[in-house]
Parts: C-alpha cells; structure tokens; sequence
C-alpha cells in the first residue's frame, strides 16, 4: 500500500491505473486460495503440499526482486498478479495442512500462524518507509500543491479506489527520483529464507528426489498426529487400512461437485455456509476499517490532522498482531466457539459505541485498539470451529478461506462507494451492519452445529474420542 506511488512514478501512470495494479493482486491472491485447496486432496502427500508452499514462497521472492524493473504499468500488473497467486496457495495450504495434522490440537497452531501474519502486515509498511519519496517523484513543473499534499495522497489511496484525488495534479512524464526499489529488494531477502527452510524440511523428510539418503526424519507420523494416548496407538497403525467415509479436503472447484453431495444433510452445506459468510463479514471488516479509518479521520467533524490520523491503521494491525499472541495461550484453555462469540460481540459494541461517541478523537483512537484486539483471532478460531463441527472431512478450510478474501476485497470496494455518495459518517454505520450480520450468521452456525448429525464411533475415526488420529494418517509416512 504505502509503495503506491513511488510505483506510480517508476511506471509514470496515473493514479486509477496504478490502483487497478493493486487490484490485480487481490484477485489473483484469492484465485490462488481457491487453487491451493487443490494440495488438500487426500490423493495428494504431505510432499506436494510442502512443493507448492516452497515454489509460493521462492515465486515471492522473485516477484519482489523483479518489481523494481517493471517500467511498464501492465506488466507490473503481471507480476503483481504472480505474486498474488503465491500468496493466496501459502495461505490456504498452510491453514490446511495445520488443520490436517492437528485438527482439534490446531487452534493454537492456527493463531500462531495468524499471529505472523498480522506481524508481517505491521513490519512491511515500516520497512518500506525509509524509501517513499518525501516529495514528488516526478520532476515537474507545477507540482507543488501535489508534493505538499504527499502523505495525504499516499495514505488515502486503496486498490481501485482513487476516491477524490482527482483534483490532485500529479504529473505523468518527467524525470523519475525514487528509492522504493530498495524497499523490495530488502523484502525479497527477508522473505528468502522461508523457501530455504520449507526446501530444508522437505529434505528432512526424505522429499527430495535427488537427496533421500539416510538423514532422519523431521517429523515422525506420531509426532505429526501430536501426542496419541496408549489406546490410540493401535488405531493409527491399523487406520490406513479402513475404509472413509468422506471425501477429505478439496479445492473450491472439486467441492462444488455433484458426486462430494451425496448422502449429506442440508446442515453440511448450511455449516460451510455461515461459517463462510461471517467470515466474509469479520474479514470484510478488516479491510474497509484499515482501508478507510484514515479517510473518516480528516473528515469533518472530526477533522484529525493528517500527521495524527497516519496512525490510526498502524494502531489497528499493531492491536490485531497483539490480540493474536494473547490469542494463542487463550486459545488452550477456550474453546474455537467461545472465542469466536467473544469476537463478534466485541465487534459490535465497539462499533456501536463509535457511533456514540463519532465527535470524540481519544475514543476514535480506543475504538480502532479495541476493534483489532476483537478481529485478530476471529478467523483462526472460526476456521478450527467449523473444521471441529465437520470431524475435518469437508471443505470448510477452502470454502473459509475463499469466503474472506472475497469479503475482504468486495466490502472494501462497497463502502468506498458509500462513502464517496453519502459521507464519511456512512463508514461507521457500514461497520455497524457489517458486525450485525456477523453476528447473526454466527447465530445461525450455532443453530446448524446443533443440528449436524454426530459422528458415529464404528465408523468414524476422526470422532472427538479418536481426535489424535488423522483421517489420512498415510499421507504423512514414507
């Protein structure tokens, strides 16, 4: 987000293009989480998930070290569109796969990894900051009022949403002074490690065809099912030799088929469901608050100056990368249900005591903290919830996945809109209803969880006495 528009100078395009750029990305990423429910078929090994996540993370790396070369506005759309499918593969595949080999255990597992997420979100802007331009990075004549209005800009623009910056005169051609291209290639180092150590494990694993000499495994499959109780024991060696009674998990277009519908109640497709769309809400949220609080903030009647306000969204993901450390020792002693509940009426009183309060600036400040501490485990815990009331056979983890990446993108695209027609006070109100309809669809998982049919001893091995087993135990032994 910040890099916009030193990226704008380096292509030399307008604000509405470089925006659409942006957008690209956020397509692709969430074309990229329906892809990666692909490595989640049970015909597919722990290895290829490990494959696809160290060709994302190596892809990322490249797109990073490549961005600074991108001259031309469509193929710095491309290449951003790459990085987007990388991105969105590592973020169904690694939800998975925690799913997968811990499932009930995985919660923890679960918002330790959104932890780091949210971790990223706040190191990046602070990494590239050094290297945006303080004033105009085309050379030009007359551009002034532009360059003094910097940070404004920068702050103000979203993925395909310029708002009203048009009257803004930022010029197109003259002679490019920019930085930003330290700023990704730093990145692209930091991130390089992560391919090494995903190429490590694998090796460990004995998953590298060229390299599967007599180096001891990482991961025994006991140690990846956790801990198994003396009684389960017995059921993990014998378990690849039973029959399953459903499909494990699929990519979005795989779930989609008529023949994973048979013999399922309607509450199997209800659970994915509403579990999808409060997601869809929580996540929506999310993107439409960091995207706009700025936005709301110098706005009347508040009219926060702009220095003052730049802290708002570094406040939001900072609360949101705390709630989510607190969230992983709370999360072993509550359940993904419980907390989940927490969430979204935390979300709802917060919203509405901004309402409240809409003319106070301290309580803007307190509602921004208190909104990223109620946001920042909803999905960790929402996913190991309806993933618990699925006994880990359906598609919950694609379907969640994709259902808040289109939230995410679709709310944020939504509320600009409201706000350009009906005024910056309409970005509370949308907050609002966004938070009530979460909460009803959670009411409405509760209902369904009721209602979904319980697992049948005999048959099910991945019933909660069974819990430390895996479905698909045989993935994860060589």
């Amino acid at each position: 987000g910040p890099t916009l528009l030193d990226l704008r100078c380096q292509t030399q395009s307008s604000l509405s293009q470089i925006t659409w750029v942006f957008f690209s990305q956020q397509f692709c990423l969430l074309l990229g989480s329906c892809l990666g429910g692909g490595f989640g078929k049970r015909s597919l090994r722990l290895a290829q998930s490990l494959l696809a996540l160290f060709a994302s993370s190596l892809a990322i790396s490249l797109v990073f070290a490549i961005i600074p070369l991108c001259h031309n506005v469509l193929v710095l759309a491309v290449v951003m569109a790459v990085a987007g499918l990388a991105m969105g593969c590592i973020d169904t595949i690694s939800n998975m796969q925690l799913v997968k080999i811990y499932q009930k255990d995985s919660a923890i597992f679960l918002q330790a990894l959104h932890f780091f997420v949210g971790f990223g979100a706040l190191l990046s802007p602070l990494i590239a900051d050094p290297f945006l331009s303080d004033t105009n990075c085309i050379l030009a004549n007359g551009t002034a009022n532009a360059s003094s209005n910097l940070p404004h800009i920068r702050k103000s623009l979203l993925p395909h949403h310029p708002g009203n910056l048009s009257r803004y005169d930022l010029p197109m051609k003259g002679m490019v002074v920019t930085r930003v291209s330290y700023a990704f290639w730093i990145m692209a180092l930091i991130n390089l490690p992560v391919p090494i150590a995903v190429f490590f494990l694998l090796y460990k694993e004995r998953m590298v065809p060229c390299f599967n000499g007599s180096s001891h495994p990482l991961l025994p499959a006991d140690e990846l099912a956790l801990e198994t109780r003396p009684g389960d024991k017995d059921e993990l060696s014998s378990a690849g030799h039973r029959p399953h009674p459903a499909a494990g998990h699929e990519d979005l277009f795989s779930c989609c088929q008529s023949k994973n519908f048979r013999g399922v109640s309607f509450t199997y497709f209800a659970v994915h469901i509403t579990g999808a769309l409060v997601l869809f809400m929580t996540d929506g949220i999310v993107g439409e608050y960091s995207g706009f609080v700025y936005s709301y903030a110098v706005e009347e009647p508040l009219a926060v100056v702009h220095k003052v306000a730049g802290y708002l969204p570094s406040l939001f993901w900072g609360f949101i990368t705390l709630g989510r450390l607190i969230s992983i020792p709370v999360s072993y002693r509550m359940k993904p249900a419980t907390m989940v509940f927490i969430n979204v009426v935390g979300v709802l009183i917060t919203f509405l005591l901004l309402l409240i309060f809409s003319s106070s600036v301290v309580f803007l400040f307190v509602g921004t903290a208190s909104l990223g501490l109620f946001l920042s485990s909803t999905f960790p815990s929402m996913l190991a919830y309806t993933e618990d009331i699925l006994q880990y056979r359906g598609c919950a983890t694609t379907v969640l996945v994709t259902g808040a990446g289109i939230g995410e993108m679709v709310l944020q695209l939504l509320v600009g809109s409201i706000i350009h027609d009906r005024g910056s006070y309409s970005f509370l109100v949308c907050g609002m209803i966004f938070g009530c309809l979460a909460f009803t669809f959670y009411a409405l998982l509760v209902f369904f969880h009721r209602m979904y049919p319980k697992p049948s001893p005999e048959l099910d091995e991945a019933s909660p006495e069974k819990a430390a087993v895996p479905e698909d135990t045989g993935q994860y032994q060589r």
